[in-house]
């Protein structure tokens, strides 16, 4: 697919596309940085009241993606955005006075609800004619944005706090102004279905997906139980300083941006969701156990390549899968449920890893979540492969 000739690579998701990275970047550098050593440091909040405030904002994103969704097959793509990024755009602005814990919890959840819009306007937008590459372009500006926040937030916060804030800020009253260039249009321009109607179709979709819908809490709570124990795993387990640490994410972040394209592509053109997404948990598995071994340095780094690539392959095929299931004319509400079903796992799994942690420490993590994916793997190993093209209905 040559994306220059592309009408899907069109003004409008350019645009879109900007939004999105802009909207992200500053997602990671809040959520991962900001927070954490803002709140403590300058507004001096303990750190039971940051993780609170983290919990509340994860929360709200996932609970309001349904809700959003619904508003997007009626109101304006521009009207919704706009909407969500303004409540963002005050959840980011409340913060600089929010030193007691209930207005830091308050401002996060605020800024959590202004994050939905933008992500499932996207994802409204694939089409059906190769969806794993428009998969696989979405989630390269998603993954390069959320991984570069927090980057250039910690080099900055080092120097100057009040001036990283501020910058912060300035990048999403700049996304919120790039959302009233948008379309005026609806996520579909035809007739609203009358909401009975649309979830008597959505429940018919997803009995027909059922197979599928314990995978979709169980990869994002493996892959998020990991999140609150990898620093200390390897800096405890590993002997990884932070520096090393910083390496190793940065470069399977690389390979798996890098990668999300071209795995997507050639999902499409080999028509194989299957294959990759069986690959990919295997390796993903195999990656995490190898880790756990406490080999030396620059195999983990072999490991983290490894690992970036094998989630590029599963991300594009993953979600080019939920599309064939979404029904036409309700993309916004049919994106909405499956973020949020998505969303349950990525709220399970901090908690369930921190307890795994503070019973059995951080290594027995990383071994839950190997085995986990890896039976994830077997079990799309032996499921039908009309599931998994979407075409059983």
């Amino acid at each position: 697919m040559k994306i220059k000739n592309n009408p899907w690579f069109g003004a409008e998701m350019r645009l879109i596309s900007v939004i999105l990275f802009i909207v992200e970047f500053v997602r990671g550098a809040v959520l991962i940085s900001l927070l954490p050593i803002y709140g403590q440091k300058n507004l001096g909040l303990s750190l039971d009241i940051i993780g609170v405030a983290i919990t509340a904002h994860y929360l709200t994103d996932t609970l309001l993606k349904m809700a959003i969704g619904y508003l997007l097959d009626r109101f304006s793509i521009r009207f919704v955005v706009q909407i969500g990024l303004l409540l963002s755009l005050l959840g980011v602005f409340l913060f600089q006075f929010a030193e007691t814990g209930w207005l830091f919890i308050a401002a996060s959840a605020l800024y959590g609800i202004g994050m939905s819009p933008i992500w499932i306007v996207c994802l409204t937008k694939v089409t059906s004619d190769q969806r794993a590459t428009q998969m696989g372009f979405l989630y390269t500006i998603w993954f390069v944005g959320l991984g570069s926040g927090p980057i250039v937030c910690n080099i900055l916060l080092d120097y100057n706090a009040a001036f990283t804030y501020y910058l912060l800020l300035a990048l999403a009253t700049i996304s919120w102004l790039l959302s009233f260039f948008m379309s005026s249009a609806r996520a579909n321009d035809l007739k609203p279905i009358p909401i009975r109607d649309q979830f008597t179709v959505l429940a018919s979709q997803l009995r027909q997906m059922r197979l599928l819908l314990p995978g979709m809490i169980l990869q994002t709570a493996g892959a998020s139980m990991l999140v609150p124990v990898l620093p200390s795993f390897a800096e405890k387990h590993l002997g990884i300083p932070g520096a090393q640490y910083s390496l190793l994410l940065t470069l399977g972040g690389i390979f798996a941006a890098a990668g999300m394209m071209p795995m997507g592509r050639l999902s499409d053109k080999l028509d194989s969701k299957k294959s990759f997404l069986v690959f990919g948990f295997f390796i993903f598995a195999f990656g995490l156990y190898v880790l756990a071994l406490k080999l030396p340095f620059w195999y983990c780094l072999i490991i983290a390549i490894a690992l970036g690539l094998s989630y590029a392959a599963i991300l594009p095929s993953w979600n080019a899968l939920l599309a064939a299931y979404v029904p036409p004319k309700q993309e916004g509400l049919g994106w909405g449920i499956l973020s949020t079903i998505e969303g349950l796992g990525v709220m399970i799994g901090p908690l369930a890893g921190g307890f795994i942690a503070a019973s059995y420490g951080e290594p027995s993590v990383v071994w839950i979540s190997a085995v986990l994916f890896a039976l994830i793997g077997l079990f799309y190993l032996f499921l039908p492969s009309k599931v998994l093209s979407g075409s059983s209905h």
